[in-house]
């Protein structure tokens, strides 16, 4: 119950997982709405391949990569992005929003080879693996593999959840994206968003002059100040994140929270509340809500945030060097104050500039400094060592603190890197 250092500052494994983790695993791209209407684009990477989701006339997405099959340049800068076909920049082969080779300039030139509109082999080339699930798109490298569906499993729920929680069942990307270069390992992000040891520990600063204000205020006021009531929870016992619980589920998937979360205590809102009624009558509404975790992940690339509607995407650039990216959304149907409150809680918390971000960017150099240290080799993972039997969807409830939940990752990341 314990990982080599190695995993985490070793060029070389970091060149095989781009291969073998980014390269069989299904990989978030992005969201549907990111791409609503025909020649409406959206590129991105798998790992280091550059790749891209298009909106066909048709009204269908499809999903290819970023390259023109002529001499290869990309074809569409990263971003979203709209035009009426897709023409490259290099040569000027324009392509059908279907990705078919619509026209070669100075074909006759190519002679009998088959370089013409139509062919097959010269249109856009189509990723093996490209599927969508409540709006939520992914993309595969790996032609052979288990559908997006069976891949997320019980991790499925969570993203109903997300959705579920728009009063009218539809959720968009809504403004800018945080983006942030992180100086450290991939795996360390992944980790860190389980890890219900540190809060207390790391985001000690913020956290604890939030509870002596909030202490200050006459009583119900601090529900005025939604800042105090994000920040305060960071600092709960040890006790408070074991009872909240987690999952760990197959393919590396897992919940930290679902009992309770550090959302739980949240001021209500009364117009959203009245909206989800209205929506999907008072019964449901409330088990919609009563779902509250800290973070939900679906590995290697995706952590969301159900109750404040955000999510978080991994694209690993070097072995000490991540970037990282937060997108927000609006819940339709959801009264305005709800996405302020996404973008507040983000704000806070997930940006450079705010009071919890930054103690994790300084954790995370100083565990990537640490581990070029020889001795000693391993790192720990043995906390709760005796977990229950998985339930029948395949998940394995253990406490909020539980090792296990890293141990899932890495029992899906050895799979992935041994799999013929």
């Amino acid at each position: 119950m314990r990982v080599h250092g190695s995993v985490y500052v070793d060029p070389e494994i970091f060149e095989l997982e781009m291969q073998r983790v980014f390269g069989r695993a299904w990989v978030f791209l992005g969201h549907e709405s990111q791409a609503c209407g025909a020649g409406d684009y959206y590129a991105t990477h798998i790992g280091r391949e550059p790749v891209m989701m298009l909106r066909g006339k048709d009204g269908v997405l499809r999903g290819f990569y970023n390259r023109c099959a002529h001499k290869g340049a990309q074809l569409v800068p990263d971003g979203a992005g709209q035009m009426k076909a897709i023409r490259c920049g290099y040569h000027g082969w324009i392509y059908g929003l279907d990705g078919a080779l619509r026209t070669v300039p100075a074909q006759k030139g190519y002679g009998e080879r088959p370089v013409k509109p139509g062919a097959c082999d010269y249109g856009m080339a189509a990723l093996p693996g490209f599927a969508s699930y409540r709006g939520f798109v992914f993309g595969r490298l790996a032609a052979d593999g288990p559908s997006l569906e069976e891949w997320l499993g019980p991790m499925a729920g969570s993203l109903d959840n997300f959705v579920d929680r728009a009063p009218l069942g539809e959720i968009e990307v809504a403004g800018g994206v945080l983006r942030y270069d992180h100086a450290c390992n991939w795996k360390f992000f992944m980790e860190n968003t389980l890890d219900a040891l540190h809060p207390m520990v790391v985001h000690m600063s913020a956290a604890r002059p939030a509870r002596a204000v909030a202490a200050q205020l006459p009583q119900g006021a601090d529900a005025l100040h939604f800042e105090l009531q994000a920040l305060a929870p960071f600092s709960a016992s040890y006790d408070f994140f074991d009872e909240m619980g987690a999952r760990v589920m197959p393919h590396g998937h897992a919940d930290l929270g679902g009992k309770a979360s550090i959302h739980s205590a949240y001021a209500e809102v009364d117009a959203y509340w009245r909206a989800m009624v209205e929506g999907h009558g008072e019964k449901r509404a409330s088990q919609i809500l009563s779902v509250s975790r800290n973070n939900s992940i679906a590995y290697p690339s995706l952590m969301l945030k159900a109750p404040v509607q955000l999510l978080r995407v991994v694209r690993p650039l070097a072995v000490d060097r991540t970037i990282i990216e937060t997108w927000h959304f609006r819940l339709k149907g959801a009264p305005p104050s709800t996405f302020q409150r996404t973008i507040a809680y983000s704000t806070l918390v997930n940006s450079s500039a705010g009071m919890v971000g930054p103690d994790d960017h300084e954790i995370y150099r100083r565990m990537q400094a640490g581990l070029k240290a020889g001795q000693p080799e391993w790192v720990e993972l043995g906390r709760y060592a005796d977990l229950a039997p998985p339930g029948p969807d395949g998940a394995t409830e253990v406490p909020g603190t539980s090792d296990a939940l890293f141990r899932g990752q890495f029992q899906a990341w050895l799979d992935l890197m041994e799999a013929a």
